[in-house]
C-alpha cells in the first residue's frame, strides 16, 4: 500500500485577493445626484432672473403711468374740473394699453394768504397737492389684498404746483 500525501493547500498571495464589485456603480450615482442637484440650481436661478426682469418692465410701466396720472391731474386742477378739488379722487383704467395697470389719482387744494397786492388786497395763493399712485390691481390703487402677491407692482407719484 502505498501511502499518499496530501498536500495542504497553499495560502493565495495577496495580490490575487477577490475583486469587489459595486464600488464603480456607487460613484456613478454620486455623480449623477451632483450633476441633476447643479442643473436644477442653474433652471432656479434662470427662472428668478426671468421674473425679476420682467417685475422691473413692469415697475418701469407703472412708473410711467403714475407719471401719466400726476399730469392729468395737474391738468384738471388748472383747467378742468378739478379747480376747487378738496380730497377729490379719480381712478384712470388703463388695463387695454399698459398690461392691466389702473392709477388712482386724487387732489387736495389748500389756500394761504401770502401778503397784499399793490391794491391793497389780501394775495391769495393756492396750493395743490396731486399724489397718483399705479398699480397692478384689479379694483383701485394702492391695493393692500393684491401687495401680498409677487405680481403686484405699484408706484406712487406727489407734485405739488402753486396757482
Amino acid at each position: 500500500m502505498s501511502r499518499t500525501t496530501r498536500r495542504a493547500p497553499a495560502a493565495r498571495p495577496a495580490s490575487h485577493a477577490a475583486p469587489r464589485h459595486g464600488l464603480g456603480a456607487v460613484a456613478v450615482i454620486v455623480v449623477l445626484v451632483g450633476l441633476a442637484a447643479m442643473a436644477a440650481a442653474v433652471l432656479r436661478l434662470g427662472q428668478q432672473t426671468q421674473t425679476l426682469s420682467a417685475q422691473d418692465v413692469m415697475g418701469a410701466r407703472a412708473s410711467a403711468a403714475a407719471r401719466s396720472g400726476v399730469e392729468w391731474g395737474l391738468y384738471q386742477a388748472f383747467k378742468g374740473s378739478w379747480t376747487a378739488c378738496s380730497n377729490a379722487s379719480q381712478t384712470l383704467d388703463l388695463g387695454a394699453d399698459s398690461a392691466g395697470l389702473r392709477v388712482t389719482v386724487r387732489c387736495d387744494l389748500r389756500s394761504f394768504n401770502e401778503g397784499e397786492t399793490s391794491a391793497g388786497a389780501v394775495r391769495t395763493v393756492r396750493l395743490y397737492t396731486i399724489d397718483a399712485v399705479a398699480c397692478t390691481s384689479s379694483t383701485s390703487c394702492p391695493d393692500a389684498s393684491a401687495a401680498v402677491g409677487s405680481a403686484y407692482v405699484e408706484r406712487r407719484r406727489q407734485v405739488q404746483a402753486e396757482n
